[in-house]
This record gives C-alpha cells, structure tokens and sequence, in this order.
C-alpha cells in the first residue's frame, strides 16, 4: 500500500488589522473545508504558523454555522493539530503540497515571511503542490523560483479581487491591493462573481478567490496530487 501524500496547511499569526486594535487572523472555513477535504482523500495533515502554538482565527469567521467548519470543530483530531501548530522556521520535513490559508493576517505576516519564501520557493522547483486560497495568495507575492523570478509571474492565478476588498470595507487598511499586487507581479489574475466558488489550476500552482472558493481550491489540489477525492 502507498504511503499517503502529505499536506501542510500554512495560517497566519497575525492578530490584528495593522496596528489597529481591529482583531483578524485567519479565516476559519479556508482552513475546515481544506482540511475536510484533505482528511477524506486520506492525506496526512499538518498545520504550521509562523509562531507556532494556537493561531488566532478571525473572530467573524468563527461565527459561521457551515457544515465544514462544524465538522472541524467537533474533530478532536483537528483541533489538537490546531492547539498546537507548528512553528514556520522549525519545519524540516518535506511535503506533497503546501496550502496557505487566508485570512486578512496573511497580508501581514505571511506576505512578509522568509520563512515562506524560504519553504515554498524550493518546494515549487521541485514539482511539489502550492496552494493558496482568499488572502492566502499574499504569502506568495515574496516567492522566488530558482532564477529569482516571482513564482506566480506568467501563471493563472486567482485571489480575493480588489472589488471584494471594497466590499469588505478595508481597502484603505490592507498593506497593498492583492488582486493588484499579482498582477504587478506578472500573473494572469483570474476571477469569478463576488462572493461566487472560482477556483485555478496553473501547473503545480493552485490558488481561489475567497471563502466560497475553499473546498474547491482543495480538490484541485488532489487532483494536482493524482489523489481522488472522496465521493462522500
């Protein structure tokens, strides 16, 4: 029997919108749905954050009553893995594919982490699964291949839309635009409705465009991995 391909779920430790007192962190369903989805496929699930320890989750996303993010909080499993991420700079082990978790805190830390660009860089010359969903994609505007090239340059990508930022009301508090952010970088940003399920496949390079975009970002990732996705 073949061993199962392994995953590390990446989140933010960022607390708070800037230096404002506004709490964030990451969003709780683009790590449940991912996670449910990964689980059921038989993939073996890490969880790693640049502090490490518990992570701060976005407090209006744990708010939500989906059926993804229910089911994450009553597994035990999960939960524990959750309590007790891994810390960024300690990670040495290798995995199949790597999945940033958004949340607004990614545009903070992540986006900013020679950690990430360390871990993700090599892992996306080597052929590994990079993944990214909602802000997620900010973790990966710093990642360099091995010819110092953005790894999203030429490639069809996808990440919350500047028009989903107004809609939020905090374009004028992120760091940068993403969705202009990438481009600037040279990606081919692609896009569905607001708030509508749009997910991309480029290659080893998967990324979505919001919350609704979560579990389908993680399929294509199984699917990137050769790996089925369970019928359940």
């Amino acid at each position: 029997m073949s061993e199962a391909k392994r995953v590390l779920m990446i989140v933010t430790s960022h607390a708070r919108l800037g230096e404002s007192d506004a709490p964030t962190g990451f969003w709780l369903e683009e790590l449940a749905a991912p996670y449910g989805v990964f689980r059921d496929a038989g993939l073996a699930i890490d969880i790693a954050s640049p502090s490490g320890g518990r992570p701060p989750a976005d407090p209006k996303s744990e708010k939500s009553d989906a059926e993804p993010v229910r089911r994450f909080l009553e597994d035990r499993e999960a939960m524990a893995k959750l309590e007790s991420t891994l810390r960024l700079a300690d990670v040495t082990d290798r995995y199949d594919a790597y999945f940033i978790v958004g949340g607004h805190g990614v545009m903070w830390d992540l986006a900013q982490s020679p950690e990430v660009a360390a871990l993700l860089g090599p892992a996306h010359d080597a052929g590994k699964v990079v993944a990214a969903v909602c802000h997620g994609p900010a973790a990966l505007v710093g990642v360099r291949d091995a010819k110092g090239e953005p790894i999203v340059r030429g490639r069809r990508v996808a990440a919350f839309s500047n028009e989903e930022e107004d809609a939020v009301g905090l374009t004028s508090v992120v760091p940068f635009p993403l969705e202009t952010r990438l481009r600037e970088l040279g990606a081919s940003y692609e896009r569905g409705p607001k708030w509508g399920a749009f997910a991309v496949r480029d290659g080893n390079l998967v990324t979505g465009q919001n919350p609704q975009s979560s579990a389908d970002t993680a399929r294509e990732v199984l699917a990137a991995l050769g790996v089925a996705a369970s019928r359940t």
